[in-house]
């Protein structure tokens, strides 16, 4: 921690000031170098985690959605559970596949080559692989009564039921703005400093009020379907979770992380960064 008080006003007054587009880019892009250097079990492990830990937003919605009556603007109190999962993982410094796709991506666009390219790969398959292993263990305990009582249980799956309402299409182009605002969140969080926790709050809730589809947490919700005997293997795998990830990668990778390079990318050519 930076002790404040010793700094001089001219530093104060810097300190105060919001990083520039190019500051970020540099913040965010050496973040992925460094998550793109970690050991396999690191990441894995890390995912793990991060993927039982998002189920805290499930379980969130579930006990507000079972505490209040059955009234329009339930959902809008519900949601609020939203966040508490990503409030968790991003503060936890835990691996979310979501969050990864900018922060990985940033160092491929930057400077292009097969090792960028297979290291990429690698990070996002590692951690979307230990983040739905995270879930299925989360969301087959949920089912089988381990977490909760049977009347949670009974909201959670209420709750998750919602995801079964959408089409693999519809799954998938929901999922393209929230894996823009997931990388959003990415992207402002180095400026965020004091302010981190109400910046994830924020972007996390529109996401759920929104009803926008995130891989993970939807994974999470889609086990527990699968696993209480509401959806069968095809539709929790290939119709609610693979169409959610495809969108979110397009939406956070293929679309926010390419222009938050494009904005930056003619003053890095002058300074030669890239």
């Amino acid at each position: 921690m930076v002790d404040t008080a010793s700094n001089s006003p001219g530093e104060d007054v810097e300190d105060l000031k919001a990083a520039d587009a190019q500051d970020l880019h540099k913040a965010v892009r050496e973040a992925g170098e460094e998550e793109l250097d970690r050991p396999v079990s690191s990441l894995f492990f890390s995912g793990l985690a991060a993927g039982m830990a998002i189920s805290s937003s499930l379980i969130a919605e579930g006990a507000l959605h079972q505490a209040l009556p059955d009234t329009p603007w339930r959902t809008i109190i519900v949601s609020l559970g939203y966040p508490i999962g990503f409030l968790v993982v991003i503060l936890g410094r835990m691996q979310l596949f979501t969050e990864s796709t900018i922060s990985a991506m940033l160092p491929l666009v930057t400077k292009p080559s097969g090792w960028a390219l297979k290291r990429t790969l690698r990070l996002w398959g590692v951690v979307l692989l230990a983040n739905l292993i995270g879930t299925a263990i989360t969301g087959g305990a949920i089912a089988a009564g381990v977490l909760g009582n049977s009347e949670l249980r009974g909201a959670m799956i209420e709750v998750s039921m919602r995801i079964t309402e959408l089409s693999a299409w519809a799954t998938f182009v929901n999922a393209i703005p929230a894996g823009f605002m997931i990388a959003i969140l990415a992207w402002s969080l180095p400026n965020a400093r004091q302010q981190a926790f109400m910046v994830i709050f924020a972007i996390t809730y529109v996401v759920a009020i929104g009803g926008f589809s995130h891989s993970i947490v939807g994974s999470d919700e889609a086990f527990l379907l699968l696993f209480s005997g509401n959806v069968g293997v095809w539709q929790a795998l290939g119709e609610l979770i693979l169409p959610a990830v495809l969108g979110n990668l397009l939406g956070g990778a293929g679309l926010f992380a390419l222009l938050a390079h494009a904005q930056v990318r003619g003053e890095m050519d002058g300074q030669g960064e890239t």
